[in-house]
Order: C-alpha cells, then sequence, then structure tokens
C-alpha cells in the first residue's frame, strides 16, 4: 500500500507543492486517518493524512479549522500550517507542514506553555467574532461524528440545539436512547448561567490532539473548532486520561475562569461521552447515562 500510495503522491506534489518526493513513512497516533512523515528530497519533511476519497470533508473540515486558529496562535503556541488538500486517485490527501513533537511527553514546563498559550489564543480571538455570537462558518466534524454549527446568540440554545441535542437524538435512532434527556436540555439555561462570550476553541481538546515541541513550545492539532463558552477546552481537556496540572494551573494565570467552572464540567463533557458512545458503543453509553442521571439529581438537589 505504500508504494502505491507514494506513486500517485509523488506527481501530485511535485505539481502542488514544487517539492520532491523520495520516501514515506507510516506515522502513529492517527485515530480516523493514516497519517505519514513525507520525506523530500530537499532533507525536509511534511505530514499528511490520507483517507478514502468519500472522506474528503472531514480533512477539509480540519483544514478549515487549523486556518481559522492560525490568526489567533502565538508563540510558544504552534499549529501546522495546511499546504495542500486534495483527492488524488482514490484518496483524500491533506498535507501539513512538520512538526518535530516530543515522543516522551515532554515535562512540565512545556504543559504550562501549552496553559498559557491556550488562554491567550481564546482571549485573543475575541476580536474576531465580529458579533455572530456562537457558531461557526461551517458545518464539521468531532471525531468522525458530523457536528452542526449555524449561528446563535444565546449560548444556551446553541449548545442545546447544535451539541447535546443532536447526540441525543443519534443515540434514540440507534435504540439507546438516554433516560431524562429531554429534561436535562430544558434545564440547559439553568445550568449555564455565568458570564460568557464566543471565543474561538479547539473544540476536541483531549491529550491525543495536543503536544510539546522539541526544543520548546507546544501545539494543538486535529480540531473541531467553533466559536463558543471557553470553558468546553478547559473541561474536555480533564477527559480520556486529561492533561497535567500545570496546564490547567497557567491557564487559570494567565485568565482565570468564572466562578462555577467546575459545575459545569460534566455538563461540556456529556457532549463528548454521548459522541463516543454513538461512535464506539461499549461502556460509553452508561457513562453517558450516568453522567445525566448525576447532573439532573444536583440541579434537583440545589433548588431544595
Amino acid at each position: 500500500m505504500r508504494e502505491a500510495l507514494a506513486s500517485v503522491l509523488a506527481p501530485w506534489l511535485d505539481s502542488e507543492l514544487g517539492v520532491r518526493l523520495v520516501s514515506i513513512t507510516p506515522v502513529g497516533g492517527g485515530c480516523s486517518h493514516a497519517c505519514w512523515c513525507l520525506q523530500l528530497a530537499d532533507g525536509s519533511r511534511l505530514f499528511a493524512k490520507t483517507d478514502s476519497r468519500a472522506r474528503l470533508p472531514v480533512l477539509a473540515a480540519e483544514r478549515a479549522g487549523l486556518e481559522a486558529l492560525a490568526p489567533w496562535a502565538a508563540a510558544p503556541l504552534q499549529l501546522p500550517r495546511p499546504l495542500a488538500l486534495a483527492a488524488v486517485a482514490e484518496h483524500a490527501v491533506l498535507v501539513l507542514s512538520w512538526l518535530d513533537l516530543e515522543e516522551s511527553g515532554g515535562g512540565p514546563t512545556g504543559w504550562r506553555a501549552l496553559g498559557r498559550g491556550l488562554a491567550d489564543l481564546h482571549r485573543s480571538s475575541r476580536a474576531g467574532n465580529g458579533g455572530r455570537g456562537y457558531g461557526f462558518e461551517c458545518d464539521n466534524f468531532i471525531g468522525a461524528s458530523p457536528q452542526i454549527n449555524g449561528w446563535s446568540s444565546d449560548w444556551p440554545d446553541f449548545f442545546a440545539a447544535a451539541r447535546l441535542g443532536p447526540q441525543f437524538a443519534s443515540a434514540a435512532r440507534q435504540g439507546q436512547a438516554l433516560r431524562g434527556a429531554e429534561l436535562l436540555l430544558e434545564q440547559l439555561p439553568d445550568w449555564l448561567e455565568h458570564p460568557s462570550e464566543p471565543v474561538l476553541v479547539h473544540g476536541d481538546l483531549w491529550r491525543g490532539n495536543a503536544a510539546l515541541v522539541r526544543g520548546g513550545g507546544a501545539a494543538l492539532f486535529d480540531p473541531a473548532c467553533h466559536w463558543a463558552d471557553r470553558e468546553v477546552d478547559l473541561a474536555m481537556a480533564r477527559l480520556f486520561g486529561g492533561f497535567p496540572a500545570g496546564f490547567f494551573e497557567a491557564y487559570e494565570q494567565a485568565w482565570p475562569l468564572p466562578a462555577g467552572a467546575e459545575r459545569r464540567v460534566p455538563l461540556y463533557n456529556l457532549y463528548h461521552l454521548l459522541n463516543h458512545a454513538n461512535l464506539f458503543g461499549g461502556g460509553y453509553l452508561q457513562q453517558a447515562q450516568d453522567c445525566l442521571t448525576t447532573l439532573l439529581t444536583t440541579l434537583l438537589a440545589s433548588r431544595h
């Protein structure tokens, strides 16, 4: 497969980017796509993702997210630069700049830099919203799942209609309706009654989509970005293994979160548990149901 892929990529890369491909090597870590290191004749490297031709919209959404985030990311935070996107033979291909990532995970200084960098990105991006509110310029994907966007001036309405609602509906279509879903959606204005403003968020910020860079700095990639309450990124950073404590400490020092942020973490992460339940099944469905039940119990208890 590698040789066949190289044979179709080489002429395309020459035509599209003016570079000569020497070899391609598989790179680990990709959950949805095949990932490759492209070694070029001048000694430099590029990063490529490939998938079936039908999956080109998924890679196009990733490019759109990286391009949207780029104006607001400043050192020490790095993003891969999208360089080329196309359907090449039977493949969908996205070529990105190469980031030399730490394979060991790195030390606390780098993770603190990532926390500061994310806070700076969130805060600076406010200037680019232009009063559009919550949403994004196009629909995109959260993992392999479609993620609808559009625009809304009201954060609870957006989170209900564009995030939790579609995931609840997807579960119901698969015969896995969650108990209390409608009630939770009705209560979202109470849960999300806090000062919020739209910032550009990464949107899929788990440990696998961030890394430290050799020589200093940190990187984010594989976004599902949209304009949202910034707390959604900080909440997801606690899921699936979570980020080191220094990341959260540095973010809080750079731009403290509003009161009640801890209370909203499980609500925001219910979205990702539901998405995993819809994609993978298994224990994620029970985790989502347990999370939903606990949220409703907590809300009802707070009213007595």
